[in-house]
């Protein structure tokens, strides 16, 4: 409870102060840091992805270590059968697919929204593509192919009216984008679309809200702060504390003006603070240890662990009626953060053992938190795998990626 005291206090008398530039090195660190966390957070719930916590607790007990999975492909998720543990889904592939948009931005670092679009289009072309050269009697490379064009396909459809500039088109078509549910679209980008305004949580939140082209309702606002908490936690001296004011201070679009609901993403982070409160406030007396998880490598006492489930049982009270709904994602990242402190490891450990679209809301948190602490301050036993896995069976070479845009970002503010 007086950690969230102290956090409500910093978010009424912060101090704002200019940041420094980044060195190449300390921006490396930052970006890498984002890339390398999301994707450990999206390999450490992929094997449990969309699991209820009781699932998750007979197959594989508590869950605070990568594992290999059992589990079939699919378009959203894994694209090969049983990955060895590392293995990632959708989560990382759009964090690819976002660093290769933002390395063709020009010269000025801001986002176009028509050829954001474009490039979602070209990659389901892309897609159709090479489902239509696929060759053989084998079903198995008809089976990849289409995966990965059905990965892409609800985008496109929303994609390609809006860079026609097709806008009556593109209405009806975001209507129906996965059935007109508020779903994290934007969220699975957020994180890296933060990354080119290191220090400038309004900017990132301006150019983040123009591409979230995808999202429904107050879920474009939460896509677009998500990106600004990214952008303010990269300078040196940040806290905790200078990521959570962006949900105060950092609103362009006017979400707090809103007529009888004002802004819902400021009324998520309440309830986080509250839920975290509540939970925190389990005496040790009321501890049960017969109905405590037994952590393999997690170091924390039972007091904490009952806490956890309390705060978990909390959270039940706040399920939408889909898993990846916007609101129920930022809420649940939200909670993890306070509770854990800021602690990247124990806050990812909070979210796959509560399920639900663990590996989402794990990636949303390991992109925020990555970039704020850097890739050296990430635990070697879950670095080592996700990139190993990533570079030797899925194509993505994270590290090159990180170079990669670090260069780029780099020129942007020093050229």
């Amino acid at each position: 409870m007086t950690r969230i005291f102290t956090l409500c206090i910093f978010l009424i008398n912060t101090i704002q102060l200019p940041a420094q530039p980044l060195t190449r090195a300390e921006l490396y660190n930052k970006v890498k840091g984002m890339l390398l966390g999301s994707a450990i957070g999206d390999a450490m719930g992929a094997p449990t992805e969309m699991w209820s916590r009781e699932s998750i607790k007979m197959e594989y007990g508590f869950v605070d270590h990568l594992d290999s999975m059992v589990r079939e492909p699919s378009p959203e998720g894994t694209w090969q059968w049983n990955l060895p543990a590392g293995g990632t889904t959708d989560d990382t592939r759009w964090k690819k697919l976002m660093f290769q948009y933002m390395l063709g931005v020009g010269d000025k670092p801001e986002y176009d929204a028509q050829k954001f679009a474009s490039h979602i289009v070209q990659e389901y072309e892309r897609a159709v593509k090479a489902l239509k050269n696929t060759e053989g009697f084998a079903p198995e490379a008809y089976e990849a192919a289409a995966r990965r064009m059905a990965w892409t396909q609800e985008w496109a459809a929303v994609a390609r009216p809006f860079a026609a500039g097709k806008y009556l088109e593109y209405n009806t078509a975001l209507s129906r984008f996965y059935g007109g549910e508020m779903v994290c679209a934007g969220l699975l980008y957020a994180p890296a679309a933060g990354l080119l305004f290191p220090g400038d949580p309004q900017k990132a939140y301006a150019e983040t809200f123009k591409i979230s082209i995808f999202d429904l309702g107050y879920a474009r606002d939460l896509s677009a702060l998500i990106a600004a908490m990214t952008a303010a936690g990269m300078p040196k001296g940040s806290s905790p504390a200078k990521m959570l004011e962006v949900f105060r201070d950092v609103d362009p679009e006017g979400f707090f003006k809103s007529r009888l609901v004002s802004r819902s993403a400021y009324r998520i982070l309440r309830e986080a603070m509250q839920i975290v409160t509540e939970a925190q406030k389990m005496p040790a007396s009321a501890i049960d240890n017969a109905v405590l998880p037994r952590p393999k490598r997690l170091k924390v006492d039972a007091l904490y662990l009952a806490q956890m489930q309390k705060a978990f049982t909390l959270l039940d009270a706040k399920n939408q009626d889909m898993p990846f709904h916007a609101g129920e994602i930022t809420l649940q990242v939200l909670t993890a953060m306070l509770f854990a402190d800021f602690d990247f490891e124990k806050s990812i450990i909070f979210l796959i053992n509560l399920g639900r679209d663990n590996d989402t809301t794990a990636a949303v948190l390991g992109g925020i938190l990555g970039a704020y602490w850097g890739a050296d301050h990430l635990p070697a036993h879950l670095v080592e795998p996700v990139m190993k896995v990533n570079k030797e069976l899925l194509d993505n070479d994270l590290e090159q990626l990180a170079n990669q845009l670090t260069d780029k970002i780099y020129l942007l503010y020093n050229h």
